[in-house]
C-alpha cells in the first residue's frame, strides 16, 4: 500500500483530496500535527493513535515526524451515490459487511458480489478490513468495478436502506433456511465478522435472518463461501420469479 510520511507531505496529501485509508499519529504529537488532525477530522479520515516504535517499524526510511498516512488502493464510493445507483437498477442488491477482518475474504466477497449482480458493498470505517492491495489481488479485478462505500455507523445506514425501500436480510445461523424463503425486490444482505458473525445491533435491524443448512459435523462456512451460497440462491430466485 502506498504511504506518505512526514507532516508537510501528509498535510498536502489531505489537501489534495486523495482517498486516505488510515492516518497513524504518534501519541502526544503537538505543534503542526494539530492542524493536520483537525483537517483529517473534517474529512472523516480514520485516525489511529500509536507510539514511535510502531511508526518507526512502518516507516520506509523517510523521517515520519510522528505521522504516516496510508492510501486506499481504490477510492471509496459515496453512500448516497451508491444507494441512488442501486435503486435505479432493475434488481437492486447491496452487500453489507459487518467488521470483516480478513482481506482475502473481503476480496473473494467482492468478486462473488460482482458476479451475482450486486451494485455495491458497504463497510464500516473502523475495525474493518479496508480496500488494500491484498483485497484488490484477492478480488481478481472485481474491486475496480464494484463500488465500496465506507460509513461511520452501519446500524444507522441499515435504517437508511430500509427507508429507501430495501429489505434487509442477515445471513445468520439462527435464521430460516434460505431455500425456504422468497426474496424479491430491493435487497441488502448483511454478512458478519469471521469470528462473531453479525453483531446484535445489526441483527435487530434486519428484516429477516436466513441460514444455510449444514449437513456435516462442521457448524458453519467461511464467510466468503457463505456469501457465494446466499447470493447465488438470490440469483436463482430472481431468475424464476414471475
Amino acid at each position: 500500500m502506498e504511504q506518505v510520511e512526514g507532516r508537510n507531505p501528509v498535510l498536502e496529501l489531505l489537501k489534495s483530496g486523495k482517498e486516505i485509508d488510515k492516518l497513524f499519529l504518534q501519541k502526544g504529537a503537538s505543534g503542526s500535527a494539530r492542524s493536520i488532525v483537525e483537517l483529517a477530522k473534517s474529512k472523516g479520515v480514520v485516525m489511529v493513535d500509536t507510539d514511535k516504535a510502531f511508526l518507526d517499524k512502518m516507516s520506509e526510511g523517510r523521517p515520519h515526524q510522528g505521522i504516516i498516512a496510508r492510501l486506499a488502493a481504490h477510492d471509496y464510493a459515496d453512500f448516497d451515490d451508491l444507494l441512488a445507483a442501486a435503486k435505479a437498477h432493475p434488481q437492486p442488491l447491496l452487500i453489507v459487511l459487518d467488521h470483516l477482518e480478513d482481506p482475502h475474504n473481503f476480496g473473494a466477497i467482492l468478486r462473488t458480489a460482482l458476479s451475482a449482480g450486486a451494485q455495491g458493498v458497504i463497510i464500516p470505517k473502523r475495525r474493518s478490513v479496508a480496500l488494500t492491495p491484498a483485497v484488490t489481488k484477492a478480488s481478481a479485478g472485481a474491486s475496480a468495478h464494484l463500488p465500496v462505500a465506507r460509513v461511520a455507523n452501519l446500524a444507522q445506514h441499515l435504517e437508511l436502506l430500509k427507508e429507501a425501500g430495501f429489505w434487509v436480510v442477515g445471513a445468520e445461523d439462527s435464521g430460516k433456511v434460505i431455500y425456504e424463503t422468497k426474496q424479491s425486490g430491493p435487497l441488502a444482505v448483511v454478512f458478519g465478522n469471521e469470528g462473531e458473525g453479525i453483531s446484535r445491533l445489526l441483527k435487530e435491524r434486519c428484516d429477516e435472518l436466513v441460514s444455510i443448512p449444514m449437513l456435516g459435523p462442521i457448524g458453519s462456512l467461511n464467510v466468503a463461501v457463505a456469501c457465494g451460497v446466499v447470493l447465488f440462491e438470490l440469483v436463482r430466485q430472481r431468475r424464476i420469479s414471475p
